[in-house]
């Protein structure tokens, strides 16, 4: 164990290669060579992925053997119960729990956000400096892959700054929070190139960022205060008269049954830009006719 302690950063790996360790050795002790079969990597990327395991007690190892062996801990053993769940919430406090790196960049994160990767870096470096660890690029990276995958955080995929999930719905004044929004992202374009059409997919991220909620919940909003106001939002496919910028990063998310292992990730900016879909119809841009909305978020005049 002292091995996998001296290493003062987090360890390049992904999320998925942790759970896919602790998923291999918990049926029965695995050797290295195990790992880098079932994992498919070089040998150097299965010992990086066993200390990062090691180090976060997912997984004990065993010297007494000629070879050393690995199997996975009660806390490994939680941590899979979590994920074959689905129970992304309770994967991330296990990982916040036992991973120092993370906990702490969760922690910053609270105080920071909205934070760009060279603010929450600098935070980390002040809030952690009278500890072992340390941090860099990397470091901000690898740990803000996994919360993004877990759905603990997001991350605006057109400005890169980073946020803490706080709400699985829109706020109450849903209306005037995204007149807000909406207004703020018209004035960009400057007084003689406003625009009647607004790119959805950068109200969203603005939105979520602004508000710290899910991507899925502005979505479900956006449909219903469409269908109440018809004739005073207008969604539409894609004016000529303007042009949505494209989104820098991708949408991180992991779910359950890979075709070759325990879970799958995907990473796709298509879904930053696919903007909302409604009665089989796919729409990209808002714009507003008339301000004074109503908004009932008890009633569901969108699609499931």
């Amino acid at each position: 164990m002292a091995e996998s302690d001296e290493r003062a950063t987090v360890r390049p790996v992904t999320l998925a290669r942790l759970v896919e360790t602790a998923h291999i050795c918990s049926a029965e002790p695995r050797s290295t060579v195990d790992i880098e079969e079932r994992l498919d990597v070089t040998h150097r990327r299965a010992r990086e992925t066993l200390l990062e395991a090691l180090r976060i007690d997912l997984i004990d190892e065993d010297t007494a053997p000629e070879e050393a062996e690995y199997e996975t801990t009660h806390v490994g053993e939680e941590f899979l119960s979590a994920v074959r769940s689905e129970d992304w919430p309770t994967v991330s406090d296990v990982l916040a729990a036992r991973s120092p790196h993370y906990g702490a960049f969760l922690d910053v994160l609270d105080d920071v956000a909205p934070a760009a990767l060279n603010a929450v870096l600098s935070e980390l470096e002040v809030a952690e400096k009278h500890t072992p660890r340390s941090y860099n690029q990397t470091s901000v990276e690898v740990v803000g892959d996994w919360a993004e995958r877990l759905g603990t955080i997001q991350r605006n995929a057109f400005t890169g700054s980073y946020y803490p999930i706080e709400r699985d719905e829109v706020p109450a004044n849903f209306p005037y929070a995204l007149l807000a929004v909406y207004d703020d992202l018209e004035e960009t374009a400057g007084v003689s190139l406003r625009q009647r059409y607004l790119s959805i997919p950068e109200l969203r991220e603005t939105f979520c960022e602004r508000h710290r909620c899910r991507r899925d919940a502005f979505d479900r909003a956006l449909r219903r205060l469409a269908g109440q106001n018809v004739g005073q939002l207008e969604l539409s496919g894609a004016p000529m008269d303007t042009g949505a910028k494209d989104a820098k990063l991708g949408i991180k998310e992991m779910e359950l049954g890979g075709d070759e292992g325990l879970v799958s990730t995907t990473q796709s900016t298509e879904q930053v830009m696919a903007g909302v879909e409604q009665f089989g119809k796919q729409y990209y841009y808002l714009a507003v006719h008339d301000r004074n909305l109503s908004y009932d978020s008890t009633e569901d005049t969108s699609e499931p």
